[in-house]
């Protein structure tokens, strides 16, 4: 069997992708080469196969539709049977679930349009456009308020009501009526099959260097050091901003402690046997020596949490914002020959010191809220400017003063 690679990502659902990405749990594609025997011991008859089988009869026999979907309801069976676990972050992903976390972690996006929505008064509001999206090619920008989709009133739409209005076809065309201070703008969007980097970085005044991760997925790495490579230089601090990110690959996680500490324990994790695996810092350390904050949030989760955590527990660096969100599971994935995955916990993860942030999260060392999610600083729109982003001026401050 292959080591697998794990990963961690937080049962988040805060913010909507106008698409198939509505929060919740993203999966790997590398899997463990066959799904273990059952515990000696364990018995089939353990898991009360007669009643299931005598359900299934019933069904069979008494139910209004004879034409049963024996697939669905075999996936149906096996769901049924990981939610009886009570883990939130253990689940049943079918093939075409699979699929889309696939993509997702790849940053590939069918059909898209590429932006991330909030809710005010009612009407889905813009908190974030993606890089190199059809939205942002189209002009829309944070904090546009979608009045009308195409023909539809957006007022009152359920977030599902609203991605499945502005996704379709790639290629085809979505009309947004939005409100942008005071004035009423139409934006004619081209959906498209396009892809998009997880790291932006920009250079901000004092010479500091601005480091936004979206998620930590496939090109994590590769696009962080692309960014930090051509950022540092002449940089006198770095701000490392994870709000909102509800974590990824823990590979890519260590990858990024490394690049800001020189040696030491990046985390560890832990299993139901008691064994203890280390996980220590690895590759180049470019910036371990530069001053640097971590912006973090209620939607920090997972392995955002390891990266700020490692570099607050080490005294790297300084946390600003709100406390995270408090996952500290570690899950691996089982194909299963349906070409389904169980996305199963196996470990938890705890910080250098000890320390678990499961169900407790991460306390900043500077509380700060942000009065307005509109003020946040939107990488890929850095003309809007950062006054209304009491968080990331906070860590200004903070960086000038060491």
């Amino acid at each position: 069997m292959t080591s697998p690679r794990r990963w961690l990502f937080a049962a988040v659902a805060l913010l909507l992708l106008a698409g198939s990405f509505t929060g919740g749990v993203w999966v790997d594609q590398t899997y463990p080469e066959q799904v273990p025997l059952l515990e000696p011991g364990t018995s089939r008859r353990d898991l009360d196969q007669a009643s299931l089988d005598e359900a299934m009869r019933v069904i069979q026999a008494h139910y209004y539709d004879p034409k049963l979907d024996y697939q669905k309801l075999s996936r149906g069976s096996v769901r049924g049977l990981v939610q009886s676990l009570g883990d939130p972050y253990t689940e049943y992903l079918d093939p075409q679930q699979v699929k889309g976390q696939q993509d997702f972690y790849a940053g590939r996006h069918a059909g898209m349009i590429g932006i991330y929505v909030n809710y005010r008064d009612d009407y889905p509001v813009i908190s974030g456009v993606l890089p190199n999206s059809p939205a942002l090619k189209a002009g829309l920008q944070t904090d546009d308020v979608i009045l009308r989709i195409g023909s539809t009133d957006a007022h009152g739409l359920k977030s599902e009501q609203t991605s499945a209005l502005i996704r379709g076809p790639s290629g085809s065309k979505v009309t947004l009526r939005v409100r942008r201070g005071s004035q009423e703008l139409e934006a004619v969007v081209v959906r498209a099959d396009f892809q998009s980097p997880s790291v932006e970085s920009v250079r901000l005044e004092a010479d500091v260097l601005y480091l936004r991760i979206y998620d930590f997925g496939d090109a994590t790495q590769r696009e962080f050091d692309a960014q930090l490579s051509s950022g540092l230089p002449g940089a006198r601090g770095a701000v490392l901003d994870l709000r909102d990110n509800g974590g990824g690959f823990v590979n890519a996680a260590t990858a990024v402690i490394s690049r800001f500490l020189a040696s030491g324990e990046a985390f560890e994790e832990r299993g139901r046997g008691g064994q203890v695996n280390r996980t220590d810092v690895t590759g180049n350390h470019p910036a371990a020596k530069l001053p640097m904050v971590v912006l973090v949030n209620g939607n920090t989760a997972s392995a955002s949490e390891i990266v700020s955590g490692s570099l607050q527990a080490h005294g790297r660096a300084r946390l600003v914002g709100t406390k995270t969100f408090g996952k500290g599971s570690v899950q691996v994935d089982y194909r299963l020959s349906d070409g389904g995955d169980l996305h199963l916990t196996v470990e938890h993860w705890f910080l250098p010191n000890g320390h678990s942030v499961d169900k407790v999260g991460l306390t900043p060392d500077v509380g700060v809220d942000l009065a307005n999610k509109a003020g946040m600083f939107d990488v890929v729109q850095p003309a809007r400017g950062h006054a209304g982003d009491t968080q990331l001026n906070r860590a200004l401050q903070v960086l000038a003063g060491q």
